[in-house]
């Protein structure tokens, strides 16, 4: 981890979308608020750490994880991470960096310590209570949308909803680019139910049948879905779900899907 743990690049694009905090008080105005750098540091030491909201080094960071949760909380409800990471994805259109032709859909399970939403008995991890991240990205894996459900969640369940998840992309002119032509998908999305659905959209599926012999070729460009999911876990805190509160577990899995994508945007210079 870097000695900033907020670079430049990342504060100028979330400074605009920030909340404007209420006025202080001129007879009592009280003791100075922490800046919201300071607080984003919290927030993004925490995610790439991993350790305890308490557990944060005020002498490292500048801010109490109180107050670091604090923020997140307040920037999740105005919806600071959605906008945030359409910024980025529009960045990397304009860049043409973004191949939203073929898209890769899958799902993964986390282990959740504590009840919540979202929370269910995981199916693969003994009926403990863990939750799902669903993620559909492009052609290079740059995620495009992310859900969160309960372990339980069948991964089909989310294919419609992670496609209306995207953002209207710009950053070139016409029309923004909503959808990909050809999203791609295991055989636990084989719902010729599903399939219909996708081409009434115009959008044609190739997703793998059950009980024919491995070998569909999607693996040549589905493994990308696969290859983001192993940068998550690079994010500590994204490893098992700690949060109670489904949407600032949420929050934390969208900023770290924007700072992927910001990953992408440096690497192209």
């Amino acid at each position: 981890m870097s000695a900033d743990p907020v670079p430049d690049d990342l504060w100028e694009r979330i400074a605009p979308l920030l909340p404007a905090r209420p006025a202080r008080r001129h007879r009592y105005p009280g003791r100075l608020p922490v800046s919201d750098r300071v607080a984003l540091a919290g927030i993004v030491y925490v995610l790439r750490k991993g350790v305890a909201w308490r557990d944060v080094p005020i002498q490292i960071v500048g801010c109490s994880g109180v107050t670091a949760w604090r923020r997140l909380r307040d920037w999740t409800e105005a919806g600071v991470w959605p906008r945030l990471h359409e910024v980025l994805l529009a960045e990397l259109r304009e860049a043409g960096l973004l191949d939203m032709d073929d898209a890769a859909i899958d799902g993964s399970h986390v282990r959740a310590l504590k009840r919540g939403d979202h929370v269910g008995p995981s199916p693969v991890d003994r009926g403990k209570p863990g939750s799902k991240h669903h993620l559909i990205v492009d052609r290079h894996g740059t995620p495009l949308a992310v859900a969160l459900t309960g372990g339980n969640r069948h991964d089909v369940t989310q294919l419609l909803p992670l496609l209306d998840a995207i953002p209207p992309i710009r950053g070139l002119r016409g029309r923004p680019r909503r959808r990909p032509r050809r999203p791609l998908a295991d055989r636990g999305y084989d719902y010729d139910k599903y399939r219909r659905i996708l081409r009434r959209r115009g959008i044609t599926p190739r997703i793998a049948r059950r009980g024919v012999a491995h070998g569909s070729g999607l693996g040549k460009t589905r493994w990308v879905v696969e290859r983001t999911f192993a940068w998550l876990p690079q994010f500590k805190r994204l490893r098992i779900r700690y949060e109670i509160c489904a949407d600032l577990h949420q929050g934390l899995l969208q900023l770290a899907c924007s700072i992927i994508c910001l990953r992408r945007l440096r690497t192209s210079f």
